[in-house]
């Protein structure tokens, strides 16, 4: 059982006497964060019976904060002691400060809200940006990129060496002895880090003479060891996942170069390589995320695939996701040519009033500078989302993990966006005093 309604844990004169810069960031975002609509429907995703829990709304002001700082959470708890703004913020009394959490806790929270619950909180701030006309429904600029998972640069042999450490954590969990020559591989995986670069081929056939014996004992013992239900399917699991290592090491020792839906890691299955069109990296590893901003640079949509699909087959359903986002279309739309079709002109033309798809000719001589400009614009927009707002490289782990994780930088990234934009325009204030938001 959560604790789902709070109250204000500070008095006026605790104020007063703490937070003596009314433009610190989250001092303004704490006031605008619709807290109570977010605790109502996350609270939805906790039974009503059970332990007495945490504060939802200290959770949730929590992992804001460690998107906003890039913290991790054992950081953002021992800022959070140290801080009196993030305390402010995240509304955590005096009392019990310093063991008012653990941080394991907010990883606990993340798994139970996922990426349904991750998506709820950066809903409601979006929502309420869009409703006081902070973001504006000018123009819609539309690009993908990759969104990294945390792994290393992968190889074969290093993805056999990898089959052999999962097969032996199964192994151990399950009381059973290691049914290679754990020796002769560690042997063999030092002989490789050693070996020149052309030479490293050849171990990848005496890897997999062994990986091979390996995977087929190991296939045997799920078949007659009377194992837990729970292990098994996490065996079984396991296995489909080597006999697709297993298939496409065949092909890669046939010389073929080219290999359909090839994985790059046994602990991030989703990850995928990925060329973008730069000259580097080539190629990176991970999901493609599809961003969508206004001309402001508020992030509007996000989303992940796997894989590297066409830019052009998912254009038309952006459209409609910003629509939906926003309330209505855009007046224009600005992407690449690696959108451009002749179904997507003539579509996309019956919702949006005009699109750019990278050349000049798209659009009246009037507002070619414009789309120009916005095509640069979203160049921008991503590059700064990558370098300073989280989106270079997922934390989280699988798919589910870095959807999390992109709706939570979504979150970041725009919450800095209105506060740089506040403090220099104070665009959303007046807005904002009018729903008695902003003070």
């Amino acid at each position: 059982m959560i604790e789902r309604t709070f109250a204000e844990a500070f008095s006026g004169e605790w104020v007063k006497n703490n937070i003596n810069d009314s433009t610190n960031e989250l001092t303004i975002l704490r006031t605008i964060i619709p807290w109570r609509k977010i605790t109502s429907r996350l609270s939805k995703l906790y039974s009503k019976k059970g332990r007495h829990g945490k504060s939802l709304r200290i959770l949730i002001a929590l992992i804001t904060v460690s998107r906003l700082r890039l913290l991790s959470d054992e950081k953002v708890v021992q800022q959070a002691k140290e801080n009196r703004y993030i305390q402010y913020f995240c509304n955590i009394p005096d009392k019990k400060l310093q063991t008012f959490i653990n941080p394991s806790t907010i990883c606990t929270f993340r798994k139970r809200i996922g990426a349904e619950g991750a998506a709820v909180i950066e809903e409601e701030v979006f929502n309420l940006l869009r409703k006081t006309g902070v973001i504006k429904n000018d123009a819609q600029l539309i690009d993908s990129t990759v969104l990294e998972d945390n792994i290393i640069y992968p190889t074969d042999v290093q993805l056999l060496y990898k089959a052999f450490a999962k097969m032996k954590q199964f192994a151990k969990q399950n009381d059973l002895p290691a049914w290679w020559d754990e020796k002769y591989i560690k042997k063999l995986w030092r002989m490789y880090c050693l070996a020149k670069s052309k030479e490293k081929i050849t171990y990848l056939w005496d890897f997999y003479f062994v990986f091979t014996g390996a995977l087929n004992t190991f296939q045997a013992y799920l078949e007659v060891v009377p194992f837990l239900i729970k292990k098994l399917e996490s065996g079984r699991h396991l296995s489909e996942l080597l006999n697709i290592l297993d298939d496409q090491t065949i092909q890669k020792l046939r010389g073929q170069k080219n290999i359909k839906n090839r994985i790059v890691s046994l602990d991030e299955v989703d990850a995928r390589p990925i060329k973008k069109g730069k000259s580097h990296p080539s190629c990176e590893f991970g999901t493609t995320l599809q961003i969508s901003f206004n001309r402001d640079g508020f992030m509007i949509t996000t989303e992940n695939f796997i894989g590297t699909p066409g830019d052009k087959t998912f254009f038309l359903n952006t459209l409609e996701f910003y629509r939906e986002r926003m309330k209505g279309y855009a007046k224009k739309a600005v992407t690449d040519l690696g959108y451009r079709s002749l179904n997507n002109m003539k579509e996309g033309k019956e919702k949006v009033e005009t699109i750019f798809m990278g050349r000049v000719e798209d659009v009246p001589e009037e507002i070619q500078s414009f789309c120009k400009k916005a095509r640069s614009a979203t160049e921008g927009f991503i590059a700064v989302a990558k370098t300073w707002r989280g989106f270079g490289r997922s934390l989280y782990k699988g798919f589910e993990g870095d959807k999390i994780w992109t709706s939570l930088s979504q979150l970041a990234y725009n919450l800095h966006k209105f506060i740089q934009l506040d403090k220099s325009e104070k665009i959303g204030e007046e807005s904002l005093l009018k729903l008695g938001l902003y003070g």
